[in-house]
């Protein structure tokens, strides 16, 4: 039964990233993109701060730009979700639905997603006043007046960040003190440019083209009002697309993968690489995953040229392993 030489699972920065690298290594790299391909920037408006962009760029045209530069060396993409893997030996298995491929080496890029409120209005605005990451979109707000949603550690660093660029935040929180802490709400709540609304969670965003409001209400007494804003953002965590690979490898408390400590992508299986968020609760930026592609696919090749795979390019075949 015939295996590639790398399949990359994920589509966002760090797996076309890696894709890149690896299809002009000669790796002919097999994507499986998922049915959402592209990743969170696929729902971000305007990208300003990737390097190489002074104009900036829109988040889906970025994706499409990372895309084509894959395939042009010879990456080999399918719109397939990975739905079972099995990494207990060499080759590797991964299944999508009843079709299984094989491969030598592998990279999960499957990164992580925002976690949303789930309110009327949420969805409609995003990328139009509701975004799940500061540091992407807060320059965009500049003497804007601002709303923050969460009481940790995210949403305090995501309230302070913006007051660089907002004339008023204001951090909505459903309980009576932070989670966060100690230092992080003791800096929130000392800032002169940060407001608190206490016991108090978002009903509805509103806005007819982008956000205006929030209606608000009280956990305690069930009370409603509305806080006029320019923006929301959603900073209640993040999830990491890791389900498939529970009981596979090592996570973290909250779900990510773990590492093997060596300054690689490595994980502690050999010849199984995770890159971009899938693996980093800190930064979650597109170009910090995109060099962590960069590097899993350097890793890889070192395992492939090192004797565990098979090197020479394939044949271009795609079809599941018979």
């Amino acid at each position: 039964m015939s295996a590639e030489n790398l399949i990359i699972m994920g589509s966002g920065p760090a797996g076309l990233t890696a894709a890149l690298y690896a299809a002009r290594a000669d790796l002919s790299p097999l994507v499986f993109e998922g049915f959402q391909a592209g990743g969170q920037l696929m729902i971000t408006t305007d990208v300003e701060n990737y390097p190489g962009f002074p104009d900036g760029i829109l988040g889906p045209e970025m994706m499409d730009r990372f895309r084509k530069q894959a395939e042009r060396f010879g990456a080999r993409l399918l719109a397939s979700d990975v739905t079972r893997v099995d990494f207990s030996e060499r080759p590797f298995r991964v299944w999508v639905g009843a079709d299984e491929y094989r491969a030598h080496t592998v990279i999960i890029a499957t990164g992580a997603s925002a976690k949303w409120l789930g309110v009327p209005g949420e969805e409609r605005l995003t990328g139009r006043g509701v975004s799940a990451c500061a540091t992407c979109d807060g320059f965009f707000f500049r003497n804007r007046d601002l709303v923050v949603v969460g009481g940790g550690d995210s949403a305090m660093e995501e309230a302070l960040f913006l007051t660089k660029f907002a004339s008023r935040v204001t951090v909505v929180h459903r309980r009576d003190e932070f989670r966060a802490s100690a230092i992080m709400a003791r800096r929130v709540l000392e800032h002169e440019k940060i407001g608190v609304v206490w016991n108090a969670e978002v009903k509805t965003i509103n806005g007819a083209d982008a956000v205006d409001s929030v209606t608000l209400v009280d956990t305690a007494t069930g009370t409603e009002q509305t806080l006029a804003t320019d923006g929301v953002f959603v900073a209640i965590g993040h999830l990491p697309n890791t389900a498939l690979f529970e009981g596979q490898l090592e996570l973290d408390p909250k779900g990510y993968i773990v590492l093997a400590g060596d300054g690689t992508t490595a994980t502690a299986i050999p010849g199984v690489f995770a890159a971009g968020d899938v693996a980093d609760s800190r930064y979650r930026q597109a170009v910090s995953a995109a060099g962590t592609g960069c590097m899993a696919a350097i890793d890889a090749g070192h395992v492939l040229a090192d004797g565990a795979g098979e090197v020479p390019v394939n044949s271009g075949n795609v079809s599941p392993a018979t």
